[in-house]
Formats: C-alpha cells, structure tokens, sequence
C-alpha cells in the first residue's frame, strides 16, 4: 500500500491508504506518519499488526531498542505478546489489556513470544509525542487490565487512553488525548460526541465501516479535522476500529528511526548513545539482539529534507 494518489475526501473525511513496513517477525500497515498525515494530535505513529500466526518462541521478535520523547501505546485485539524493558519490567500483555512505556530522555524495550502463547496476533502499536515539560523527565511502563467499556448503540467502546463519554481511562498519559477501541456489536451505527478542538482520526483493523460516506477498511485512516462535535459511523458486524484524538501539537516534532525530538542534534545524541552503549538507555534483559541501524541520513546526505522519517521504526 502506497499514499502515491491523492487522499480522497467526503463531507471534511480525508482518507489515507497506509503503507507496509516491516518490524521485527512482522509486516505492519503504517498509518501514521505519512507525507500527507504526519500527526492526529499528539499521536505521531500507528502500525497496524498482524493478523499473524505466533507461537510459543516466535512472535513480533523485536530485539532490545532505544526511544526518546514519546510513549508506546500498545493495544492488541487477537493474542499475547511478552514486554521487556530497561526498567526492569516483564509484562505480558493479552488483548483487550493496555501496555504504556513513557520514554522521557530515553528507555530501551523489546517485544517477544510470550513463551506460552500460540495463535493469531493483531493490534495497533501507537506513539504519543511528549510535549516539552515530560519529554526530558525519567522513563516509566504501566500496565492496565482493567479499562472503561460502554455500550454505544452499534458498538462495545473501551477507552485506554482519554476520556469518551463519560468513561475515563486511568492510563497516565497527558490532558487533550483519547484512544478508544470500537468494536461491532452487530452491523449497526453508532454515534460519538466529539470535542471540536479535537482532531480525529480512526484506524480500521478489522471489517468495513463508513464515516460520513467514506468507506474505511483495514488499511486505511480516516482524518477529521477540527471543528466537529459529533461523529457517525456505519459499521458492518466484524467491524473493529481505533478512534484517536487531541489538540494539534504546538509544534513540529522530527522523528528519525524510535526517537521523536525537536531538532536533529537530539536526534544525533540519542544515536550516539545508542551506539556507544553509554548508559543512557541501560540494558535489556533479553535473549534477542539488540537493534543496530545507520547512522541518520543526513550525516552522508546533508542537505537532505530535516522533515524526514525512518520506515525502519521498530515500535
């Protein structure tokens, strides 16, 4: 999948194709970032993984890598991976259960086969851009099993980050934020109030539905801008969704391989560390590799675009 043709529009719905990378064991449908999308709110990434069949040795096998400036939201729909971090965690997470790594100045993770889970596995991989008070602070995981679900005409709602109607996640994540998954109950509609100093954009995992006349599929995103305070969708019965929304960052990040930062000497000392294996980021305990990429592009290219993203992210 490519986003070579221009988005199509309907009624203020911009839709995007997302396009296949591949991290760890798996091929991902990368929603965000893309040229024409780069953020919805501060969510600055969205993989679309799996489906795909594990077993109990083999899963993402995504080795021990580094983050700075954001948070993993994690989110499965199918399945059960095992976390391991710098921190000391060990977490494993099953569907419907919330996995957030608050990366602050920087934290190392790797995602694995929980050893004892053999099956499908699918979910949605997320990062949240920190704003500049939480962005230099001290790293920290969380784990939540238990989140606000409601019934909303057509669809089962659960909230793992923000608030919707009511239902509030308890998920330590900034103010002017909401995740949300939608699940069909049965082919039907279902409406949500929305915050119109809130953008929104919603992620199809599995199923068909339509926002205000705009087909959605696996694939593909759907973005809102500002301005709205409610929103339709039709769903079909295996239909399930990720809603996400907030306030438009104050300002531009520049994200480059698992960093988001505000200029590319950040980016160049968190490199740097990574490499030389300073302290900055600890150690994993893991039995896989730990993750080595090139330099950033523009120490042999320059004068290359500053605007610039790895597809090579390893989430």
């Amino acid at each position: 999948m490519t986003t070579s043709e221009p988005p199509a529009t309907s009624d203020s719905v911009e839709l995007l194709a997302s396009h296949e990378a591949r991290v760890g064991a798996l091929l991902v449908r990368r929603a965000l970032p893309q040229r024409r999308r780069r953020s919805v709110g501060a969510w600055c990434f969205a993989d679309h993984m799996g489906p795909a069949d594990v077993t109990e040795e083999h899963g993402l096998d995504i080795g021990p890598h580094p983050h700075t400036g954001l948070q993993t939201v994690t989110w499965l729909i199918d399945g059960q991976a095992l976390h391991r971090d710098s921190l000391g965690s060990e977490q494993v997470i099953e569907a419907g259960e919330l996995n957030v790594m608050t990366a602050g100045f920087g934290v190392a993770h790797a995602e694995e086969a929980t050893g004892h889970y053999r099956g499908v596995l699918q979910g949605i991989q997320l990062w949240i851009a920190q704003d500049e008070e939480r962005r230099h602070g001290a790293a920290d995981f969380e784990h939540l099993a238990d989140l606000p679900r409601l019934d909303l005409d057509a669809a089962q709602v659960t909230v793992f980050v923000g608030e919707l109607h009511g239902a509030r996640s308890p998920a330590r994540t900034a103010e002017g934020l909401l995740g949300v998954e939608l699940r069909a109950r049965g082919r039907g509609t279902s409406v949500l109030s929305l915050r119109p100093d809130f953008e929104y954009g919603v992620v199809a995992l599995t199923g068909r539905a339509r926002l205000n006349g705009a087909d959605l599929a696996p694939g593909a995103l759907a973005y809102c801008p500002l301005g709205r305070d409610e929103m339709s969708l039709d769903l079909d019965d295996d239909a399930t969704l990720i809603l996400l929304g907030g306030t438009p960052l104050a300002e531009p990040v520049f994200m480059w391989w698992n960093f988001v930062a505000r200029s590319r000497a950040e980016i160049d000392a968190a490199y740097d560390s990574w490499v030389a294996d300073d302290g900055r980021f600890q150690s994993v305990s893991s039995a896989l590799a730990r993750i080595a990429t090139a330099p950033p592009y523009w120490r042999a290219r320059p004068r290359a675009d500053s605007a610039g993203h790895s597809s090579s992210s390893t989430a």
